[in-house]
């Protein structure tokens, strides 16, 4: 049972910490004449007292969550040899008893299905990358490519949901909301934590699980601008509706609200009060965002040829550049449809064509503009593919199934090594042997890299200090930073 004089104390100290946050329409209005330098400490956005930690050396993160899980196999872990096991059997050694999907548990074999792609060597790291990321291969010195992650999940739900949120269980904090709950935001008129979800071929449904603040306030959800139409919905004025009127409005409702939070001290009053404060502000600021036309087309070819088109890759790609630019402290974009049974050869190729380009683009975009020295970029997805193919096997077609044990993701940018390959997987690509990075220790390193220590994000609720991490214990990993 809670105790009430200990609710009590709690809503005073975010009562007294959000009245000082910049929230108030008359604070916002201030600042609005003043320079940003003048008015640094009265963000709308403001960090928790005493955050960052230390000196971060990323200020701002892009992740890119490709859903469904993209084949390691086939486009980062290379494995020669497994021509030689061309529709043998997976060795029971390899596979150890280890858990299996329902979808493939009841084959009676477990044929091996080597990647029909190429592999060459690039850079002056000389990475092996599948053929089927042309453009990633002419960026792959700026990667820190981690063959070792592993997750505990084997089903995209709970999988995805423990990717973004650290817990399998629905109802947690998204990371973007951790990072927005600790350190605020740069803009003002923009959210803190933006979301985008690409236009895609079937795929997994994406829920706002992904991007909730869970028991955060829900001023740190990531705001989800759509792919088409509108990004945001009636975020304008509907005909009639002056922007002298709704200013009017909102001071009302302020006012309104002010009274009740000091009559109830409930901090998601306050919350109200700067989400309709946010959606005046995004009136103006998500057209200025979404106009792509100052852009050069230098810049728009790094992107490719769906740059302009809404809803595509490539255009939430460098929308995430101008968000980031603009002070956006996270944008996460989630690209569906790497969940690949069957017919992986001909869907991995269409999902490689319409990510790979936009993805080197958006990295040598950060680099040219001086933004990938503080701009951390991850890419990855929820867990990896099994070597055996599920369904039939032939020389140019088959399936993967899940695989937590062991999958690729990559980060670059701010505070990475660059160039490097971190960790190994055995002859299968099944088993982790050297190096393992378990998503939660991927977290920390995130955090680490924003300045914050991931044992002090905590926040009170069902009697337990909460944080993005887990109770276990996890470490930072210090094999890729720079």
């Amino acid at each position: 049972m809670n105790d009430p004089l200990q609710d009590h104390l709690r809503l005073l100290n975010r009562r007294s910490f959000l009245s000082n946050a910049g929230l108030g329409v008359g604070g916002v209005a201030l600042a609005g004449l003043l320079s940003r330098e003048a008015r640094a400490a009265n963000t709308v956005h403001k960090p928790l007292a005493g955050y960052p930690h230390f000196a971060p050396k990323a200020k701002r993160i892009i992740y890119l969550h490709m859903n469904g899980a993209p084949s390691q196999l086939d486009l980062w872990d290379y494995k020669p040899q497994l021509e030689a096991h061309f529709d043998k059997d997976l060795p029971e050694s390899i596979r150890n008893g280890q858990r299996i999907t329902t979808m493939t548990s009841g084959q009676a074999r477990f044929p091996v299905a080597p990647s029909q792609f190429k592999f060459a060597q690039h850079g002056k790291s000389g990475r092996w990358i599948s053929e089927l990321l042309p453009h990633t291969a002419k960026v792959v010195d700026m990667l820190a490519v981690m063959k070792s992650v592993s997750t505990t999940a084997i089903n995209h739900d709970p999988a995805c949901t423990f990717a973004m949120t650290g817990n399998e269980i629905p109802g947690k904090p998204s990371i973007g909301s951790w990072i927005s709950y600790g350190l605020g935001s740069e803009s003002d008129d923009l959210p803190s934590f933006v979301v985008l979800t690409p236009k895609s071929v079937g795929g997994q449904a994406l829920f706002t699980r992904m991007w909730s603040s869970g028991f955060l306030p829900t001023r740190h959800t990531g705001v989800a601008l759509r792919s088409g139409g509108d990004p945001v919905l009636y975020v304008q004025n509907p005909p009639g509706v002056q922007p002298g009127d709704r200013r009017v409005t909102l001071d009302a409702l302020a006012q309104l609200n002010a009274a009740g939070h000091r009559e109830l001290g409930d901090p998601e009053t306050l919350t109200r009060t700067a989400q309709y404060e946010m959606a005046f502000r995004m009136q103006a600021s998500v057209p200025d965002l979404t106009d792509l036309s100052k852009e050069t087309p230098a810049t728009l070819d790094l992107y490719g040829p769906e740059v302009k088109e809404s809803g595509t890759f490539a255009h939430s790609a460098l929308l995430a550049r101008r968000m980031v630019e603009r002070g956006v402290r996270v944008v996460q974009i989630l690209h569906r449809g790497w969940d690949q049974h069957g017919n992986l050869p001909k869907d991995i190729a269409r999902q490689c064509q319409q990510t790979d380009q936009a993805c080197a683009g958006l990295l040598l975009d950060l680099r040219s503009r001086g933004m990938l020295e503080d701009t951390l970029v991850v890419w990855g997805g929820e867990f990896g593919r099994t070597v055996y193919s599920q369904g039939t096997l032939t020389k140019t077609n088959y399936g993967r199934d899940h695989h937590p044990r062991c999958f690729t993701m990559w980060m670059a940018g701010a505070g990475v090594k660059p160039g490097i390959s971190y960790g190994e997987t055995d002859d299968f690509s099944y088993n982790v042997t050297k190096d393992p990075v378990h998503l939660s220790e991927l977290n920390a390193t995130i955090l680490h890299l924003m300045g914050v220590d991931h044992r002090r994000l905590t926040y009170k609720f069902q009697g337990l200090d909460q944080r993005l991490t887990g109770v276990e214990e996890r470490h930072v990993i210090k094999g890729i930073l720079a």
